[in-house]
């Protein structure tokens, strides 16, 4: 399979570019490495194509990271620029090195490992009550962990330690997860409403919702043609109102960033969702 990115040559200024990830399956999710000097496509075909520019053919050639059992539905960069969070549909959550010799300097060493040559398995997790693996993330720092489970679970892991702390909840699936800073977690999925989620490695818990609702339309003065038309469609003379009480009415599917603040923790994040809508979010109390 072939997919077309975009390279700069000149100022304002853009042709399109050959991208050779020799998948045969769906690409799933696109993700920008911090440096922008690689990206990463994940896949069906259980594997993750690392795109690399190469100067010398003027297209994108890729390497593999492969030992990955089922469909990837979500990758994360590491804030290093090497290592990759890699989420799939085997209920498990992994963390490979991305290490491309002419592209990368030597990361420092870390709880996710010392030598990180290409494909090394850092770290591997299951999610504790199962469920498909919707989103990951990294904290700021990069040494934490987050992901989301189809069970209605958050889940961070701690290399240093050695723990993971899970948190069940009663909504229903969040299929996006954003860091605001090390102790605050974003998350949203088909409940149409961001929440946030604060802890440590001693424990996680949801705090609160962002979308506090909004008021409903009054109804008790029904133009003629649309109470007809009511009574038409379902039988009573009243409208019904099948809208959310949430400012997206359909399932958020992305969290990104808005705007921060001088020393990098997020004050606003964006979210888009199947409404067609994208909707900016203050952090800020």
């Amino acid at each position: 399979m072939r997919l077309f990115g975009i390279s700069m040559v000149q100022p304002e200024k853009w042709k399109p570019s050959l991208v050779q990830l020799r998948i045969n399956r769906a690409a799933t999710h696109v993700r920008w490495s911090p440096l922008e000097n690689k990206f990463a496509v994940a896949s069906g075909s259980r594997i993750v194509s690392i795109c690399y520019f190469a100067e010398d053919n003027d297209w994108w050639s890729c390497s593999h990271l492969k030992g990955v059992k089922s469909t990837i539905l979500s990758i994360a960069w590491h804030p290093n620029n090497v290592l990759l969070a890699v989420g799939s549909t085997d209920m498990k959550a992994r963390v490979y090195s991305a290490f491309v010799k002419k592209f990368d300097s030597k990361p420092a060493p870390s709880g996710w490992g010392e030598k990180l040559p290409f494909n090394t398995l850092c770290a591997e997790y299951a999610n504790p009550s199962g469920g498909w693996i919707h989103s990951v993330a990294f904290s700021p720092s990069g040494n934490a962990l987050a992901f989301s489970g189809h069970d209605s679970s958050v889940n961070i892991a701690y290399p240093d330690s050695q723990t993971l702390q899970a948190v069940r909840c009663s909504s229903l699936p969040f299929l996006s997860l954003l860091f605001v800073n090390e102790s605050k977690i974003v998350a949203a999925g088909h409940d149409c409403a961001p929440v946030i989620f604060e802890g440590s490695e001693q424990g996680w818990s949801q705090t609160k919702s962002l979308d506090t609702g909004k008021e409903k339309k009054s109804s008790s003065v029904v133009s003629a043609f649309n109470k007809f038309k009511s009574i038409d469609s379902h039988g009573t003379a009243e409208e019904a109102d099948t809208s959310l009480n949430t400012i997206h009415q359909n399932i958020i599917n992305d969290l990104r960033p808005y705007e921060s603040a001088g020393d990098g923790i997020l004050t606003c994040v964006s979210s888009s969702g199947l409404d067609g809508k994208i909707i900016v979010w203050n952090l800020v109390d």
